[in-house]
């Protein structure tokens, strides 16, 4: 267990209130106590304070200035200091590529996992939906769901396979990372970075939530085109946090990820004990009430896409291994539409999640912490009850109000694991919602 160490010169633990620093991609720079960040030199000599100097590359050392990653850190130890790994049982987690069952085209969906009874911190409460790619070759993506009742204390996690992008739907959840402090509640996302060491402590109790593994280049903000300089998420919205630390002694779990297994290594510190810190790389957070939805102001309605928050590009353009599609509180004004999503087939897979509220295409089924799955080339649309509503509405301007559903939105199809095809949670009617839909041609 971590003990704190008593050393009244500087707190064990400077974490009394996350602050943030805004703005997508900045460089960064930040210090817990006075004169802990170098000026002048990344490396010096001898760091200020007794520190240690490490950098953590987010991407090759070669890689163009304009996408280089990287953070140089100060530490009261340098990570290297642990014993060595050992394998761990996955629990749930599963990785890329996935092959326990046969990927299937049929319309899927999920009710809410519970809460578990037993203690259950949020690594152990990682399950598995599915996913597409390969770890290995840094390609595809996965989708997971967490159920949480207890704070990680002695063990910190690090994924070296993807970077995380992670949606609390229930429960307050605080990300110590080792470059701060980002407090996370339904409605706001968080992304760590590939190989970033945290560890979740939940302050309200409870928390329940999903998670996206991006194997793929890092998220960024999507390109604007035609819309011009502003409208969806702005970076100035995204925070980072200050530096805050741990100086603690005594047993120390560290877990990793590394190609598809779990990891663990003992350690006797823990190694949340950055000092400082400046660079470009690290963690973040957005709140999606801050997003400028674009929508018709005459007829039709634009492609999902225009709700994208967050891309991870493919090697073919404009084509994601995986974006971040939101669906928020929005007016919708258009004369002579159809205003719900239409009935449609995608190339592009379709992985759903409902953070609160209710979603404007379902009548009922798809529930707050709930999920769904429309495969690549597969049809889906409103249900019945939700076409027949919408087809006859009155079309005055309508807001669409208290809800946030989400969608991770993919090249790739993908496979799911057995979890997932043989949970108590998979609705085995959810295709009687579209059997209602009755012809109509010559009647109307």
């Amino acid at each position: 267990m971590l003990e704190r160490i008593k050393d009244k010169s500087k707190p064990a633990r400077q974490d009394l209130a996350p602050e943030y620093q805004s703005g997508f991609g900045n460089e960064f720079h930040t210090e817990a106590v006075p004169g802990a960040l170098p000026i002048g030199r990344n490396s010096p000599q001898r760091a200020p304070l007794g520190l240690y100097a490490e950098q953590i590359s987010g991407t090759a050392f070669t890689a163009p200035r304009h996408t280089n990653r990287r953070t140089w850190t100060y530490r009261i130890q340098p990570s290297v200091v642990h014993k060595p790994y050992k394998r761990i049982k996955n629990g749930q987690i599963r990785s890329a590529p996935f092959n326990e069952v046969e990927a299937t085209p049929s319309q899927l969906r999920w009710s809410p996992i519970p809460i578990p009874k037993k203690p259950t911190d949020f690594i152990d409460g990682i399950i598995t939906i599915g996913g597409n790619g390969d770890a290995a070759a840094q390609t595809g993506m996965a989708a997971h769901l967490y159920v949480a009742n207890k704070s990680m204390t002695d063990r910190t996690f690090y994924n070296a396979d993807a970077e995380m992008l992670i949606l609390p739907q229930q429960g307050r959840a605080r990300f110590f990372t080792e470059l701060g402090i980002l407090d996370c509640t339904p409605g706001e996302i968080v992304v760590v970075p590939r190989g970033i060491r945290f560890k979740v402590e939940l302050p309200d109790g409870p928390s329940r939530g999903y998670i996206c593994e991006n194997y793929g280049q890092h998220f960024r903000l999507p390109d604007l085109g035609p819309l011009g300089a502003n409208g969806l998420a702005n970076a100035r919205d995204f925070q980072a946090p200050v530096a805050a630390y741990e100086d603690a002694k005594g047993a120390c779990q560290m877990i990793a990820k590394f190609q598809g297994n779990l990891w663990s290594a003992d350690m006797s510190h823990s190694p949340l004990n950055v000092v400082a810190w400046h660079g470009n790389f690290a963690p973040y957070k957005y709140d999606t009430a801050r997003f400028m939805c674009i929508g018709s102001v005459s007829y039709d309605h634009p492609d999902p896409s225009i709700y994208t928050v967050l891309t991870a590009p493919s090697d073919v353009a404009g084509v994601a291994n995986v974006d971040f599609v939101i669906f928020p509180p929005r007016w919708l004004v258009n004369e002579d539409t159809f205003r719900p999503p239409w009935f449609h087939r995608n190339v592009m897979m379709e992985f759903m999640g409902l953070l609160y509220g209710a979603y404007d295409a379902k009548a009922e089924g798809f529930l707050p912490g709930g999920a769904s799955l429309h495969n690549c080339m597969t049809a889906h649309g409103p249900d019945s009850e939700t076409f027949e509503r919408a087809s006859s509405a009155a079309l005055k301007p309508h807001k669409i109000d208290n809800t946030m559903a989400f969608m991770f939105e993919s090249r790739y199809a993908m496979r799911l694991t057995r979890y997932a095809m043989e949970s108590s949670q998979l609705q085995d009617d959810y295709f009687e919602g579209w059997q209602g839909l009755k012809k109509l041609f010559g009647k109307r």
